[in-house]
């Protein structure tokens, strides 16, 4: 089974919410909400590519130092497995829009259960609720 690598970031407000997107209609998991990333490109660190997949999905610009990472997701969905570290960013610079999403949302970590999020997505919310 192939082993896919992605990259997801929770981008943690001044009031201690979460920034979670609303997939598209044309996606995978339609309209299920997700923690912003996407996949590793060859030769690509893991913190190069949530920086650029930030820049492309929500048009935020994130420095390295600002990246901690928090912990993993490991799921095997039928064709493949997935392998996704979560990553945890209090500081960035602009905005954040939804280019790839239908919406977006802040949403307290402990509220986040309230949204249906893809498999892989659901274990990471209790390490969330754990930091903040």
């Amino acid at each position: 089974m192939n082993i896919l690598l992605v990259v997801a970031c929770a981008l943690v407000d001044g009031d201690g919410r979460v920034l979670i997107g609303q997939r598209k209609g044309g996606d995978d998991f339609p309209g299920m909400w997700e923690f912003p990333g996407g996949k590793v490109e060859p030769g690509e660190t893991p913190e190069a590519a949530i920086i650029r997949e930030m820049d492309e999905e929500l048009g935020v610009k994130i420095m390295q130092p600002c990246l901690a990472p928090l912990t993993f997701a490991s799921f095997s969905y039928e064709n493949f497995h997935l392998l996704m570290p979560l990553f945890v960013c209090r500081k960035w610079q602009g905005m954040p829009e939804p280019r790839d999403h239908g919406a977006l949302k802040w949403v307290k970590p402990h509220a986040l259960r309230n949204y249906s999020m893809p498999p892989a997505d659901e274990p990471l919310i209790a390490h969330l609720c754990d930091l903040l």
